[in-house]
């Protein structure tokens, strides 16, 4: 019989290509969703890739009531945790939100684990736990000190897994910190749906290409790189999704609370991609510049060694691939947003 993984925030961007991924690696998957920022059709499209169905419920992991019912359904062998919010500028205008969810969600979910047993898990983390970077590239062992609210409650749920793996000698957990995930599924039938403005650079640029925006905005050409941009470690969703499961194969054989960097070790500029992206689209990308944004970088990119080290992956996809999924995936749901 196949192991069970309960998966929360399974919808998203990031957790729907897990799933997807997972199944295939023969886990049974059950996904706990709020849908605050993702949609239901989303399961079926997995389900479609996968090729068979994926468990869904609805609701949130702060309702102790409910994650009691799922988790008293039947056995899992680990979470994987993406369940919460992720706007950086967001963060800023609503930290109370931000810590209610994303620290709060978490400390549920380990009251949920507890009770019931589950003893692994892989959570969602994020290279703003660093903030700016003293050297480059990033390693686990570099200074934490984030500079928003967002970093602020990634870092307070590393903390809190790793006070729990120190309380109690048999619980592990991963906590991956991702740099920038950009792409989409192959066949173009999953990727990430912002509502509004994108705040992350591969959706802009797509939206930009496929008409629905007119230009993008690049904020700040005078930056110390090449062509005074900034430089980001941008690495494939699908990618992303293949840590995850060499995260719960590794999980019995590591001890307490391990941090691992997930990235290419390559920075790639704002330019960059724009240009990698009118090559994969055959599109222009018109954009116009704007002042830096308060807390933005120089630069951020990883030395991935540890998780070649630790659990065996390194992420295979190029820019140039990265941005011709993405574009699929763009065509696909501009074509078919009734199914969205």
């Amino acid at each position: 019989m196949s192991d069970w993984i309960l998966v929360t925030g399974g919808t998203g961007y990031i957790g729907s290509h897990t799933c997807v991924e997972l199944m295939r690696a023969g886990y049974e998957v059950c996904i706990v969703d709020s849908l605050v920022n993702s949609r239901a059709s989303v399961a079926a499209r997995i389900a479609r890739l996968a090729g068979r169905r994926v468990e869904l419920q609805t609701g949130d992991v702060r309702d102790r009531a409910f994650l009691d019912r799922v988790l008293s359904e039947r056995r899992y062998a680990a979470v994987i945790h993406f369940a919460g919010l992720k706007a950086v500028g967001e963060s800023i205008t609503t930290p109370i939100r931000y810590y209610d969810v994303n620290v709060g969600g978490t400390l549920r979910l380990l009251e949920g684990m507890s009770a019931h047993g589950v003893e692994r898990i892989v959570f969602s983390s994020s290279a703003t736990v660093y903030g700016e970077p003293r050297s480059l590239p990033l390693v686990e062992d570099h200074p934490l000190a984030p500079s928003n609210p967002y970093g602020h409650t990634k870092l307070a749920i590393e903390q809190m897994l790793g006070d729990v793996a120190s309380s109690r000698s048999g619980f592990r957990a991963v906590m991956l910190r991702y740099f920038n995930p950009v792409g989409a599924h192959q066949s173009g039938i999953l990727g990430e749906d912002p509502a509004g403005i994108p705040n992350n650079l591969m959706p802009y640029v797509s939206q930009v290409a496929v008409g629905r925006l007119k230009e993008l905005a690049v904020f700040g050409n005078d930056y110390l790189s090449p062509d005074g941009t900034g430089v980001r470690d941008y690495v494939h969703v699908v990618d992303l999704a293949h840590a995850h499961v060499s995260a719960l194969v590794a999980l019995p054989r590591l001890q307490g609370a391990t941090c691992v960097n997930l990235g290419t070790g390559r920075g790639y500029s704002v330019l960059e991609v724009v240009s990698a992206f009118e090559r994969a689209s055959g599109r222009p990308i018109p954009y116009r510049i704007e002042p830096r944004r308060p807390g933005d970088v120089a630069a951020s990119y990883t030395d991935p060694s540890l998780a070649r080290r630790l659990l065996g992956w390194r992420a295979e996809r190029g820019l140039d691939e990265m941005c011709r999924d993405a574009w699929r995936w763009q065509q696909w749901s501009a074509a078919n947003a009734a199914e969205l």
